[in-house]
């Protein structure tokens, strides 16, 4: 079972995403001691500052990540400079141990690797993938299992997942 809940931080790039953690955001448990941070993935002060160095930096705080993947492997450009800064290479394993817990949603389009007759892509969800295996090599915690969801089909799989997640939140708290 996952640690006790007191933050959620909803981290978020992209028109797509930024309404899917809306979305999350409604259906999330209030208990009166959990608090609801929204973070814009394009605002680099202050997601490090959320969970790398300010209060929210600690085991009960869980980080939410919508992850959209759009071309060729690549995130939105308003979620970039959260994927980049945890694909650094420079940072140390320990850069999450003991400061958040973590899920990662993400979000593509199977169309787009239809249309394209030359992508290196092979699947609609590697921004998620990706950001979700370097969120545990840095010591982050995972809370579930990482969603992944497809435009092509109508994100069918948001409610599922996110109704899953509200339930194990719920269970934290």
């Amino acid at each position: 079972m996952a640690s006790k809940i007191d933050d959620v931080v909803l981290l978020h790039g992209g028109d797509l995403s930024s309404d899917i953690a809306e979305q999350i955001e409604t259906k999330l448990p209030i208990n009166g001691t959990t608090h609801i941070h929204k973070v814009a993935m394009s605002k680099s002060k202050d997601f490090k500052t959320a969970l790398l160095e300010g209060p929210l930096a600690k085991p009960t705080t869980l980080a939410i990540f919508v992850a959209q993947t759009i071309e060729n492997e690549a995130p939105p450009e308003t979620a970039g400079a959260c994927i980049r800064f945890f694909k650094r290479k420079t940072h140390p394993e320990t850069l999450l141990s003991d400061k958040i817990q973590f899920v990662v949603l993400g979000l593509g389009d199977s169309n787009l690797l239809l249309d394209r007759q030359h992508t290196a892509a092979k699947d609609c969800n590697q921004v998620a993938q990706a950001l979700d295996a370097r969120l545990e090599s840095l010591g982050g915690k995972r809370f579930c299992q990482r969603g992944e969801c497809d435009e092509r089909t109508g994100l069918l799989e948001v409610e599922p997942f996110i109704d899953m997640l509200v339930e194990k939140i719920k269970e934290c708290l």
